[in-house]
């Protein structure tokens, strides 16, 4: 709730007029939170008038407006002055770490799962020398630390009720420090997909690349300033770790007993694994497009940006 309070009270303060953000109502004491006679605890937020939001993105439109608001909510807490923010759940986007967890789950196999999901488990270590290049990058100082989202799938975002305007980024739990390339990296994991989450058929699961470029106009449009040219090289390569470490936390979880995540069913989190890991397979035999998509969009936008 401090990280909240703290990111909230900065925006507000900025006061664009672009964007609506999240704003806390205070307790009758001044606080951000309050904690009632059977110590649970609430806080409030001011209703967001008029808004919905999409589990899945229904078009290219709302792709480049979602990747746009997450640009400008990156942009305009980067500046945010005191010390660094909590890190409210560890290692959350750190992939090697969550593959360590996946190997231990393997390992322990508590509920005898292993032998139920063989080809999961293949296609998990068949990805695993290429997760981990976002923490190394970071860990070599090529990648700064910023203020992150770190839940930015579409689901998070508030459109208008026509559904064509992004108006406010909500579910401020996770943020905390972390990388840029997370946050869009989870858009391209949630908004380019061709089917639901779990969609226990995974024959038509593939990346849209139009789709993806609308992520990146959208994206780069209000944070190609801020971006270094590594973090700008390494989108597309993004939306690959993303989507793989979600499989992974899905498997992981799978082969726990389904500790984390809540199911309806007891095969719902290997149906995410699988799909995960088809749009991961889709992104890599699609990755060149992607990384010309990317150049060419941020090549055009600085070019705009000298001559203006």
């Amino acid at each position: 709730m401090e990280n909240i309070q703290r990111i909230t009270g900065h925006l507000q303060a900025k006061d664009t007029g672009s964007r609506s953000f999240l704003s806390l109502v205070p307790t009758g004491d001044g606080g951000c939170y309050f904690i009632d006679e059977e110590q649970e605890y609430w806080r409030t937020y001011r209703f967001v008038e008029g808004a919905r939001t999409y589990d899945e993105a229904a078009s290219v439109q709302q792709a480049h407006e979602a990747a746009a608001i997450f640009g400008e909510f990156q942009n305009l807490i980067c500046d945010l002055p005191g010390p660094r923010l909590h890190e409210t759940i560890a290692d959350f986007h750190n992939t090697p770490a969550r593959y360590r967890r996946f190997h231990e789950a393997l390992e322990r196999d508590s509920h005898g799962r292993a032998g139920l999901c063989r080809a999961e488990i293949d296609c998990a270590l068949s990805f695993e020398d290429g997760a981990g290049v976002l923490v190394a990058l970071q860990d070599a100082g090529d990648l700064p630390e910023r203020i992150t989202h770190n839940d930015s799938k579409l689901n998070n975002v508030l459109f208008d009720e026509r559904g064509d305007h992004a108006i406010c980024v909500i579910d401020l739990d996770t943020v905390m420090p972390g990388l840029s390339l997370y946050d869009f990296g989870d858009l391209v994991r949630s908004a380019t997909t061709s089917a639901a989450e779990d969609a226990a058929d995974i024959a038509d699961i593939g990346m849209r690349l139009d789709y993806f470029e609308a992520l990146a106009q959208g994206y780069l449009g209000t944070a190609v300033n801020f971006l270094t040219e590594t973090e700008i090289r390494h989108l597309a390569v993004a939306g690959k770790v993303i989507t793989v470490e979600t499989g992974v936390r899905f498997l992981t979880d799978y082969l726990s007993g389904d500790e984390y995540f809540r199911v309806h069913g007891p095969r719902q989190n290997l149906d995410r694994c699988q799909a995960q890991f088809a749009l991961a397979a889709s992104i890599d035999r699609q990755m060149a497009d992607m990384q010309r998509v990317v150049a060419g969009i941020a090549a055009g936008l600085k070019r705009t940006n000298q001559a203006g």
